[in-house]
């Protein structure tokens, strides 16, 4: 009998050894990060998160108890019903303006709702999510019954991440917090000579945004009218790299592509703020070359008038703002005016009533020609000689896909061509600056969009060399000269382009022994006496996941039915106890 239960036992785990054998073969579970992929799925989409100034917060954390969180569909067709919606304010950063009275509406359909404080995290899903979470919400609503349903959490808690750090102020001090910025693009056409004797000439300045702000941190569909702006100029710098009698203009084309100008104007701020230092960032550029006087809104009217006469487009109209408009719209301008209030300028609306290829085109060739003329400055031109700048629509077509859109997103050839991204998808959020600001940056403190941006720009803006050689060596910046796509080949061309990175950071801070410190308010800043000082607290990855829980009238019944196995076994053992001592002792 014995022998025959230890048959049974041995065949009992050898059944038991196979079984876990097969399953290794399928499923290898080698380690903590492989059980977690098996147990849950991860859900892709953008956060809104909580970011600090000195006032207090805004955006979202997960503090409120009665609100686990939300989660936002995204679809083609609620984008196009949101198309009238606009998370920002009727009036942008009213607080930089140079105006009196701060109550006009420049977005009629700003509904400030990005500016607000939520206890509760909320979360924007992409299409692909939408559609995975819809069909587990599909699920879990046919089998209400089922004793297993699928949840999705956040898997990081979105708040300050010290007690009492919440504002800027405090946060910097206990090193919890990083302040927004990042770094801005400069280029110029043709490069500027810094060693030459002759008198600088005077400066031209073409400039765009290239960040957005919006409700989701990682997610900007705001993005399209300030990306669109640097798309055009962009094209536009193309389009003039290609004429031949650049050094021949009486004046300097130089071309800004600030970031950070959605969070209190930090690029063009900071841009100011380095030409009054005189940094290397900014060399060989002074402000006083900066003609931006009465005389040139007429020259800059005229300018754009010529321009468009010989474009011929119906795609692009030129109009003077409306008697109610107060002036400038909310724009890096304001910085410029703000700094300078004798600086005088026009404004003109380039209105397209679509960001499509064929708008931007001519957009972008409006400002080429536009930009020659001024840089031209009482040159005589002739219409033919206007017609020969011509925009490569080509082009506008690859930055459209690269720069809007996740396909083929930053992956595209022509971005892949200059650097190596770090992501597929394009992100138009400023980010934080880690520090030190540096006048040459490493290539990890950079986003993607402003390394795109240098690359293409020292190329097009480049003047040939007269070494032979054009491969990266340690002399290559001591004369003059810019290392381009050293990223995707490992050795890099030598090219002489007067492109630089500018560090785009508040005034009111200093990166002084490895801290941002906060610097008291200047009166002297008329712009940092109102500048909020924007921070983001210390995040890892921000996500969510969705994995399958039992119900918890299913986990109640089962601990209901082990207490009464448990129960019944230790009842049947005092039985069974009692009938063998009673046995034992008629024996």
């Amino acid at each position: 009998m014995a022998m025959k239960h230890h048959f049974v036992l041995l065949f009992l785990i050898s059944q038991l050894h196979l079984s876990f054998s097969a399953s290794d073969q399928v499923n290898t579970l080698e380690s903590v990060p492989d059980l977690e992929q098996s147990m849950y799925l991860t859900v892709n989409g953008y956060p809104c998160v909580r970011l600090l100034n000195l006032s207090g917060e805004i955006g979202c954390a997960r503090l409120a108890r009665k609100v686990a969180g939300v989660l936002v569909e995204s679809s083609t067709k609620l984008q196009n019903e949101s198309k009238g919606f606009s998370p920002v304010e009727k009036f942008s950063q009213a607080e930089f303006s140079p105006y009196q009275k701060l109550n006009y509406e420049w977005n009629p359909l700003g509904s400030s709702i990005m500016w607000n404080s939520y206890n509760f995290p909320i979360f924007l899903l992409d299409e692909d999510s939408t559609a995975v979470l819809q069909k587990i919400a599909d699920k879990n609503e046919k089998n209400k019954q089922a004793y297993k349903v699928d949840v999705a959490e956040f898997n990081l808690v979105m708040q300050t991440t010290k007690s009492g750090t919440h504002d800027s102020e405090s946060c910097l001090k206990q090193q919890s917090c990083l302040p927004l910025g990042g770094y801005s693009v400069m280029s110029s056409l043709p490069p500027i000579d810094v060693s030459s004797t002759q008198k600088p000439k005077s400066i031209v300045l073409a400039m765009a945004s290239i960040d957005s702000a919006s409700f989701f941190r990682d997610k900007s569909p705001g993005a399209d009218s300030p990306l669109s702006g640097m798309i055009s100029l962009v094209a536009a710098v193309d389009a003039l790299s290609h004429l031949g009698d650049l050094d021949e203009l009486n004046k300097q084309l130089v071309f800004l592509f600030f970031t950070g100008e959605a969070w209190g104007y930090l690029g063009s701020r900071r841009f100011l703020a380095e030409l009054d230092m005189g940094t290397d960032a900014v060399h060989g550029l002074n402000s006083s070359l900066i003609e931006m006087d009465l005389p040139a809104t007429k020259k800059t009217l005229d300018a754009f008038r010529h321009a468009h006469n010989s474009l011929r487009s119906d795609s692009i109209n030129i109009s003077m703002a409306s008697s109610s408009n107060p002036g400038i719209p909310p724009s890096s301008l304001m910085a410029f005016m703000r700094k300078e209030s004798s600086w005088k300028t026009s404004i003109l609306h380039l209105a397209t009533t679509n960001i499509d290829s064929k708008s931007l085109v001519a957009a972008a060739s409006l400002v080429a020609r536009t930009l020659y003329i001024l840089a031209s400055d009482g040159k005589i031109l002739n219409t033919t000689k206007l017609i020969s700048i011509n925009v490569n629509s080509s082009l506008v077509d690859e930055l459209l896909g690269c720069l809007l859109t996740c396909e083929p997103g930053l992956s595209c050839a022509l971005v892949k061509g200059y650097i190596t991204p770090t992501s597929t998808c394009p992100n138009h959020y400023v980010g934080v600056i880690l520090g030190p600001p540096l006048s040459t940056p490493y290539v990890e403190d950079l986003r993607d969009t402003s390394r795109f941006l240098w690359n293409f720009l020292a190329e097009k803006t480049s003047k040939p060399r007269k070494e032979n050689s054009t491969i990266c060596s340690k002399d290559c910046s001591s004369k003059g000269g810019v290392c381009i796509r050293a990223e995707t080949d490992g050795k890099g061309t030598c090219v002489l382009s007067t492109t630089r990175y500018i560090p785009a950071y508040s005034t009111r801070l200093k990166f002084d022994t490895g801290i941002w410190n906060l610097l008291p308010a200047n009166a002297s800043d008329v712009m940092g006496m109102v500048d909020p000082v924007w921070t983001e607290s210390f995040w890892s990855e921000i996500g969510l996941r969705a994995y399958t829980v039992q119900n918890a009238a299913y986990d109640r019944f089962v601990l209901l039915g082990g207490i009464s196995v448990t129960v019944l076994a230790y009842l049947a053992m005092i039985v069974t106890k009692a009938i063998v001592t009673k046995a034992l002792k008629r024996d």
